[in-house]
């Protein structure tokens, strides 16, 4: 089995000690490498192309949510994930950073168990959006909309209709069930949805129900 390997970007090295303790305790994830900066992590990326990269939000000098960005425009680092490390305090960078591509977020006293399965949810492929964070993600969102309907004029009522459920944080298998489809289906319709919207992920998706007003903080 090859071990999911992953880095670490934060400018506290005690929070980046941690982290480590915690996924290396693992046989199936390895931490191929640590940074203090977003200049440093960026560096580090392109040299490991690690699967996930555990990102810092705010750091001195280049932030995470820049070294998040230039990750996600370099084509040969298409494959790599990045999750970025968050307090409670930092709302105000929550929405900015999925817009620069983010594919979710993890609070830094997230337990050990969750933070290794987090690592692999996102190394396969799937968005991490914990409903604690994602609440405060989408309320910004909501206080600060810079799209319209219109980017929802391609699509049809039943793809407006699994948007609408993907924005309400539910699982493949969850909007099968309310919209009486399989999961495989409702699993089409997602990738139909991220090709017609451009969105990178999952997580894109979230905000663009929000930012269209398809979806309203409350509404499940």
């Amino acid at each position: 089995m090859t071990a999911l390997r992953v880095v670490l970007v934060d400018d506290q090295h005690l929070i980046r000690a941690g982290l480590r303790a915690v996924l290396e305790r693992a046989p199936d994830i390895t931490v191929v490498g640590e940074a203090g900066d977003g200049a440093a992590g960026l560096s580090l990326v392109r040299a490991e192309r690690p699967d996930v990269v555990l990102m810092d939000v705010r750091m001195p000098g280049v932030d995470g949510i820049e070294a998040t960005r230039r990750i996600v425009a370099d084509p040969a680092l298409a494959r790599v994930h990045v999750v970025m490390l968050t307090t409670f305090d930092d709302d105000e960078y929550l929405f900015e950073a999925i817009r620069a591509g983010a594919v979710g977020f993890l609070l830094k006293d997230t337990a050990p168990e969750a933070l290794r399965n987090a690592v692999r949810t996102v190394a396969g492929g799937d968005a991490l959006l914990s409903p604690a964070v994602t609440r405060r993600v989408l309320a910004a969102a909501a206080r600060t909309p810079v799209a319209d309907a219109g980017r929802l004029s391609a699509l049809t009522e039943r793809e407006r209709d699994v948007l609408a459920q993907v924005g309400a944080g539910r699982s493949n298998a969850e909007i099968g069930a309310v919209l009486h489809l399989s999961p495989d289906t409702a699993r089409t319709y997602v990738s139909r949805l991220l090709t017609k919207l451009d969105a990178r992920d999952r997580a894109q998706l979230v905000v663009i129900a929000y930012e269209s007003g398809l979806v309203r903080p409350g509404e499940r």
